[in-house]
């Protein structure tokens, strides 16, 4: 049995067609004047006839069903062994649903007109990549597989509609559509969460950083505001100013030029690491919708008795000594970066931190390149790729000579490691520091005992 609305085309108020009944069988047409009230002009029409001019009458148009992503076309109501088709009419005043059973050899079932949808979660940051350049590989999509992508017109939004007139287009176009996020997330998506050990809780390596800074640009009014946020204490500007000044005698033994500044050398503020930034670096995350974000905090905190366990429930002390440079020689750095040590030499650090990229890699949360990387923790203080401005290119690089001549040996200073971060680029919290998603602590904050 089919319920069938109030303002049905074929039939009354509150109905319901039972396909059993001998008069529909008998005389299909008389049952249908009968409930219908169709006039005795359109009743001497021939059956095929009748029924166009039944719909004429309301003036129906064919619209399509929306409906889940579940498939219903497979699904059919029997009237005595003849299959029964349901398709979708729009009156002018109300949506009706029709049935048509096989009369007889001379009146053809109405065949289903319906649209189907599917709702896929894609997240915001793989959008322009579906959409393609202008619209192209939406448009190429849409064209071949004979459906429509809708897109959310909400930014908070995360997820597209697929429709379709049938499960099959739908399904060969989300399949399709999965092909091009898969070669973005490859490719061309960028970064956007990664685990940190947070070092800018330390309001002493913060002031170490700043001064760095200033000394290489050769700024003595050292501005906190300048860098997000800072401590109070700074080094004093005449120190800085001698710094600045010999940094600058190194640069021109090397180029035995004109009086340089540090933009001679590709430096410029923008491809300094923010100090209320500073972090070690775990493991890097493509988290491209909220699903995974979750999934990905899920993970961390589900970890940490493993972590703690790997750190022997010890408070764990690392050593930051010196510069060193990856991807590219002095003359052409392309990272620069404060080199690792853990106090004791254990190992605890480093066990704790394989903890964590197991648990992940098994999650299924990080790329197979990635997951074949071997883990060098490092705090980097300069990056080209941060570069912004008109002089941003491809393998971007800057003469690190001058910098390593200078603070090569720098004893940066021991730091307790408090606890672990899922954090995410780009965003940042009122201290400056990236936006926590999750967190899990590490054991004790008690001072270290002093071997020496």
């Amino acid at each position: 049995m089919i319920a069938c609305s109030s303002r049905s085309l074929f039939f009354g108020v509150d109905c319901a067609l039972k396909y059993a009944n001998p008069y529909l069988k008998s005389n299909p047409l008389a049952y249908f004047e009968r409930i219908s009230g169709v006039g005795k002009v359109s009743a001497r029409m021939d059956r095929n006839k009748k029924l166009k001019s039944a719909v004429a009458i309301r003036q129906c148009q064919w619209r399509p069903v929306s409906v889940s992503a579940s498939n219903t076309q497979g699904s059919a109501n029997e009237l005595d062994g003849d299959t029964i088709k349901v398709a979708q009419v729009v009156t002018d005043n109300c949506d009706s649903t029709i049935s048509a059973g096989v009369l007889d050899d001379t009146v053809k079932p109405i065949l289903s007109s319906e649209k189907h949808s599917l709702s896929l979660e894609v997240g915001a940051s793989l959008f322009r990549f579906i959409k393609g350049k202008e619209g192209s590989t939406q448009k190429k999509i849409e064209e071949e597989m004979g459906v429509k992508i809708v897109f959310p017109s909400s930014k908070k939004e995360e997820s597209i509609v697929i429709e379709g007139i049938s499960t099959d287009c739908v399904t060969r176009a989300s399949e399709k559509i999965q092909a091009v996020m898969d070669e973005a997330v490859e490719s061309s998506l960028d970064y956007s969460h990664f685990v940190s050990l947070p070092l800018a809780i330390h309001p002493e390596l913060i002031d170490k950083l700043i001064n760095f800074q200033n000394s290489i640009l050769g700024n003595n009014d050292v501005s906190a505001d300048e860098n997000l946020e800072s401590s109070d204490s700074i080094e004093d500007t005449s120190d800085i100013e001698n710094k600045g000044q010999e940094l600058i005698k190194g640069l021109i033994l090397l180029n035995h030029q004109r009086l340089p500044n540090a933009s001679d050398f590709g430096i410029d503020k923008s491809i300094f690491i923010k100090p209320t930034t500073f972090h070690l670096t775990v493991i890097m995350l493509k988290l491209w919708n909220k699903e995974r974000v979750n999934a990905a905090s899920g993970v961390l905190k589900s970890i940490s008795s493993k972590v703690i366990d790997a750190l022997d429930n010890q408070p764990i002390f690392i050593r930051l000594k010196g510069l060193d440079t990856m991807r590219g020689s002095l003359s052409r750095a392309r990272v620069l970066y404060a080199p690792v040590e853990e106090i004791g030499s254990e190992g605890r650090l480093l066990r704790a931190c394989e903890v964590i990229i197991n648990a992940f890699v098994e999650a299924g949360l990080v790329l197979e390149k990635d997951a074949k990387q071997k883990l060098k923790l490092h705090a980097t203080v300069m990056n080209a790729r941060h570069r912004k401005g008109k002089r941003r290119r491809k393998n971007d690089s800057f003469d690190a000579r001058g910098i390593f001549k200078q603070f090569g040996s720098e004893d940066w200073g021991e730091y307790l490691i408090r606890e672990a971060h899922l954090s995410q680029r780009f965003v940042y919290d009122e201290n400056g520091f990236y936006h926590c998603c999750a967190s899990i602590p590490f054991p004790g904050k008690e001072e270290r005992k002093q071997t020496d």
